[in-house]
């Protein structure tokens, strides 16, 4: 047994990091400076549209992609139920009402012809589908446009596992209306916390920079009433303190600078996992794609058996996690919407055998064949035990 812990997802800081965050504290502006335009800048470009707009963290991100979209009290949008609990919980912030649809067991993604059905049996408009890129795997986002424009609908995707994923020659963030993305420490880059939305929209963007500021406007253009001068600034909509700070975009300026490295590390420990983990009986691994960012190595086993595999697993200084909980289980969906077991049975079932394996770029081979060894002797010890 290790005596090292290994974490399922850790940052990897350099110290050019550090010095770009020293320099910022250094100099005259901590939050609402230079750095913000800067990091957006070169995120766009990174990405390859026109606009970024960076936010507080992920969930925020979310909040302005919706509030952006136009999503309005009793508004349906159309979300997977496998994700973190942000991104329905997004339109609900908006007092919309979450519609899940099921997910595709051939890429763990929400599929779009559930999303197909959804839509056409909704009792109410849908303003916004919003699929999510799980654990890196881009969504198939043609087949969702043709679904969102069918309903007259915008397209958000949730790319906060997706830096640098790609669909062919277009990184992932291009092609949604709106584009979100995470910078949560165990995500592709970190700004400690922070978020990102994408498009090519420059009104999008303009009502994403307004949201995120309290709603308050200070250029003249922009002004509903008339402006008074210099000083003046007028709120224009109820928005929220969802900037973020100088400090934090000089880390994400830093880190931006090798997430190319950092993933293409993650796709090398996705295909050595792959290789070594491909004849362990009761295990299924991944779907794979070309442009997969791997922020998750997602294997699946028999739901029997998961509990015991992930206790002897975390035993052994191994920090597996599981992603995710069914959304539409727990408890605030259910005694608010009626979401009940049963309701989206591939999400249920794969979500019941998930397990999320260490993967992050300091990960070392060490690390990675310690994980394969106790893999290899804990499942067939799991399933001995369930087939007595």
């Amino acid at each position: 047994m290790s005596n090292k812990f290994i974490p399922y997802g850790h940052q990897s800081i350099s110290e050019e990091d550090i010095q770009a965050v020293v320099d910022i504290l250094r100099g005259d502006w901590l939050t609402m400076g230079p750095s913000v335009e800067e990091f957006e800048r070169a995120f766009a470009d990174y990405i390859g549209v026109r606009e970024a707009v960076t936010f507080s963290n992920g969930t925020a991100a979310l909040h302005g992609a919706m509030h952006a979209a136009g999503v309005r009290p009793g508004d349906g949008v159309v979300a997977p139920s496998m994700t973190f609990a942000a991104t329905s919980n997004a339109a609900v912030y908006c007092s919309a009402v979450p519609l899940f649809a099921d997910l595709s067991p051939q890429t763990l993604c929400l599929d779009p012809e559930q999303t197909r059905a959804v839509c056409k049996s909704a009792k109410r408009p849908i303003k916004v589908i919003a699929p999510v890129s799980f654990a890196g795997y881009p969504v198939d986002i043609a087949a969702f446009r043709e679904v969102a424009a069918a309903n007259g609908a915008l397209l958000i995707e949730d790319a906060s596992h997706a830096l640098g994923a790609e669909r062919g020659a277009r990184k992932v963030g291009q092609e949604a209306d709106l584009t979100t993305f995470s910078f949560h420490p165990v995500k592709h880059i970190t700004t400690g916390e922070g978020g990102m939305v994408t498009t090519n929209s420059p009104e999008l963007a303009h009502r994403l920079r307004v949201f995120r500021s309290h709603g308050i406007v200070k250029q003249p253009d922009d002004f509903v009433r008339p402006y008074a001068g210099p000083w003046d600034n007028d709120m224009i909509d109820l928005g929220y303190n969802y900037r973020l700070s100088d400090i934090s975009c000089a880390l994400g300026m830093s880190q931006l600078k090798r997430v190319d490295a950092f993933v293409a590390r993650r796709k090398a420990i996705a295909s050595e996992y792959r290789e070594k983990l491909s004849d362990i009986p009761g295990t299924v691994l991944p779907p794979d794609h070309p442009g997969h960012s791997y922020h998750l190595f997602s294997i699946w086993v028999e739901p029997h058996i998961r509990k015991n595999v992930f206790m002897a697993l975390r035993k052994a200084q191994i920090g597996v996690q599981v992603h995710y909980v069914p959304v539409h289980l727990h408890t605030y969906y259910r005694n608010t919407f009626a979401y009940k077991e049963g309701d989206y049975p591939n999400t249920e079932r794969l979500s019941a055998g998930e397990i999320s394996l260490p993967i992050y770029p300091d990960m070392t081979g060490e690390d990675i064949d310690f994980v394969v060894d106790q893999l290899r002797q804990i499942v067939p010890r799991a399933m001995a035990v369930l087939n007595d």
